[in-house]
């Protein structure tokens, strides 16, 4: 075959993302985070971020914050300004999907397009170190007798946190349409309301918190896994008599308008970068628990626990 034709030859083959990853030329990756810094989206998609240039299947990535409304903002943001791009990447996850359920907004998650589930995280509920409430009873006692009483801060409206102080409400026999639940834009936000005392009790992942709880600033009174944490000596919700599980998971979608051998492409980068040191080490550091899922499964799964959990908000009055 003549040079020239082998390397057209080539050249369509990797438009059409046919090659092998190691084989085409790496992307510059732009990621949308639709949160602010310092929460668990962002630490998410730096991370991942790292793990696409440090698997060398992408040359470079840019990031773009956008917070607000549980990230249809950013969504919004991704789906228009976006369309056709097989660089764009854009983190996601359950939050979102209690925004939309909760917020309603003009567009909609299926405008863009799955590409995978990188994780699951499991919420973690602390008070301020001068609380007057030491456990999760002192809490639930109070929120018995006056539901509005207690502050409950965390991530936006129908994040996990959001859904879970419902969930505990409806099982200890409080109106969990009279929860006081205060919404934050962003985990750094939420960490400040924290420390100052300007909530009763807050909830977000462990990772954020975890700094604060090893430094006494914070104590934290339940998990809201089904088992201990490994290596993390909090109680669960169940251990408590509060039957209570929710795990947040988070994931990424690529833009609107790709095609199907882009779409496959952009997985295949995303799933060269879980396999990497760099992911390991971010999985460890944060207190991650890896749940991959790709293809057809993931796009089954987003809609699935959508819809499981419009009937958890509705049953709870927050729709």
């Amino acid at each position: 075959m003549r040079r020239d034709t082998f390397l057209k030859s080539l050249a369509a083959l990797a438009a059409a993302g046919a090659l092998p990853l190691s084989a085409r030329a790496a992307a510059n990756v732009k990621m949308m985070i639709p949160a602010n810094p310092g929460g668990g989206w962002d630490t998410t998609g730096r991370a991942l971020g790292k793990a696409l240039t440090d698997a060398k299947v992408a040359d470079t990535v840019t990031y773009d914050n956008k917070g607000g409304a549980a990230g249809a903002l950013g969504l919004a943001q991704f789906v228009n300004g976006s369309k056709g791009d097989a660089n764009a990447l854009m983190v996601m996850g359950s939050v979102m999907l209690g925004g939309i359920i909760t917020g309603k907004p003009p567009v909609n998650l299926s405008q863009a397009t799955p590409i995978a589930r990188l994780t699951t995280e499991y919420n973690v509920f602390v008070l301020p170190s001068n609380s007057p409430f030491k456990t999760m009873k002192d809490v639930v006692e109070q929120l018995k007798k006056d539901p509005g009483s207690v502050k409950w801060g965390g991530g936006s409206r129908g994040s996990t946190e959001h859904i879970a102080a419902a969930m505990i409400a409806q099982k200890v026999g409080a109106d969990p349409s009279k929860i006081n639940y205060v919404a934050f834009r962003g985990g750094g936000e939420a960490t400040a309301a924290v420390l100052g005392g300007n909530v009763t009790i807050g909830g977000s992942g462990y990772s954020e918190f975890a700094e604060y709880i090893a430094a006494g600033k914070m104590k934290a009174i339940a998990v809201t896994s089904g088992q201990r944490l490994p290596g993390i000596d909090v109680p669960t919700l169940k251990e408590q008599g509060i039957d209570v599980e929710i795990g947040n998971w988070r994931g990424v979608y690529g833009a609107p308008g790709i095609s199907a051998d882009q779409r496959k492409a952009l997985t295949d980068m995303v799933l060269a970068a879980m396999k990497s040191a760099s992911w390991a080490e971010s999985l460890k550091k944060n207190d991650w628990t890896p749940a991959v899922l790709s293809g057809e499964a993931f796009t089954k799964f987003v809609d699935d626990d959508f819809a499981s959990l419009r009937a958890i908000m509705t049953k709870s009055g927050m729709v």
